[in-house]
């Protein structure tokens, strides 16, 4: 505990992972036996509610004022024995604009967002465990290209009392980790139900969809070897490898989130928007609010009956598929701290409101993190982490 604080504490001034660390006296001696994630320190993004610390949504314009209590999700991890030991740096309000988190694999580029933070924590040694949250891409993005196991489950599977909620229908929290197996216990604490189904997966070859999305852009060369070698290495090892041909429907289901994100970010913020902390907002953030603004109820309305048909759909389409491959993101992490780089490639999910987790598998020619993104239909969250937790030491870094 007072470990992973001290190097937190270290490293701090060259990744800038952290907004808050706590005062190192009020930490407790970690003790064994008491719970199953008994002495783990973890992150938590600065969105969500640590007790006695302050939830700033990486923006000026909210309260410095320490919260009174745990988010559902913080005091569940607590409970099973692990501690906060600060809260991680978020794009403003889980948006675009990029806080000051570098990417601990070359500090010259960007770690993603929104989550930025919770992955460069975990990336850089200073805890096993960090809370993020996902409206697009902000937790598979960051994982990938800062080289961890990034997981966002089901939507509304984790409990958002405490969780500074933006887009109603979006925001999920997921959490960081450097390996599947400590993904694994945070989802037993989490996700309770379903463990049972986790160490069932699987005694035989998986069925795997592959998914490409090259309607979305092309990949990076890094990006597409990892893409082509899962799928590779899947089916030497026995997998049936198919691959639906679903590209018509990407447009849609990119419009329908963006004009759903935006119509709900609006609402979100509208109190920021006519308050006196106005002026604060960076002007990324007050355009979204007014573009989100001008989209009328009845088109939000309309978009979300074809959201839930195109979910319909979709979960027919991969009905016998036992999980999905695709892209976690266009290309390795890009230089520069201007942006946190592209999410198209999980907004779809994000959307549809499916489990999606972001394998490790190896590293660019320039030494930057790879990897791929496996889904799974909504609620098999355990059972994607079982698939996972016995293939990713077949397709790269194990």
């Amino acid at each position: 505990m007072h470990e992973a604080w001290a190097h937190s504490k270290a490293r701090n001034a060259q990744v800038q992972a952290w907004t808050h660390l706590a005062d190192a006296a009020a930490l407790p001696q970690a003790q064994a036996g008491q719970g199953a994630l008994a002495g783990a320190a973890f992150g938590v993004k600065d969105v969500i509610d640590v007790a006695g610390m302050p939830t700033r949504s990486g923006s000026p314009a909210t309260s410095p004022a320490p919260a009174r209590w745990d988010a559902s999700c913080v005091a569940q991890l607590r409970a099973a024995g692990a501690v906060p030991i600060g809260k991680t740096v978020t794009a403003e309000f889980a948006y675009v604009t990029p806080g000051p988190t570098r990417n601990p694999h070359n500090l010259a580029h960007t770690p993603g967002g929104s989550s930025s933070g919770s992955a460069a924590a975990v990336a850089a040694g200073m805890v096993d465990i960090a809370l993020g949250t996902q409206t697009g891409g902000s937790m598979i993005r960051p994982a990938a290209f800062c080289g961890v196991v990034g997981f966002k489950p089901t939507f509304g599977r984790v409990h958002r009392l405490g969780m500074s909620v933006v887009c109603d229908s979006l925001d999920t929290i997921g959490w960081f980790s450097r390996t599947v197996e400590q993904s694994q216990a945070v989802a037993a604490v989490l996700l309770p139900g379903e463990t049972a189904q986790a160490s069932h997966a699987s005694r035989r070859a998986p069925r795997v969809a592959l998914l490409p999305c090259d309607a979305l852009g092309a990949l990076s060369p890094a990006a597409g070897r990892a893409l082509e070698d899962c799928a590779a290495r899947l089916r030497d090892h026995g997998a049936t490898i198919v691959a639906p041909a679903l590209d018509a429907d990407l447009a849609t289901l990119l419009h329908i989130h963006a004009q759903t994100m935006h119509a709900e970010l609006a609402r979100g913020l509208l109190p920021m928007l006519h308050s006196a902390q106005a002026g604060l907002l960076s002007p990324a953030l007050r355009n979204a609010i007014e573009r989100g603004l001008a989209i009328p109820h009845a088109e939000y309305v309309t978009l979300q009956r074809t959201r839930e048909r195109l979910a319909r759909d979709w979960r027919e389409h991969f009905g016998d598929v036992d999980f999905i491959v695709t892209p976690s993101a266009p290309c390795e992490a890009p230089e520069g701290m201007q942006s946190t780089g592209s999410s198209l490639f999980n907004r779809v999910w994000s959307l549809l409101g499916w489990p999606a987790l972001h394998l490790p598998t190896g590293r660019a020619d320039n030494g930057l993190p790879v990897g791929v993104q496996w889904v799974a239909r909504p609620d098999e969250d355990q059972t994607l982490l079982g698939w996972a937790r016995q293939l990713h030491p077949l397709i790269g870094l194990g």
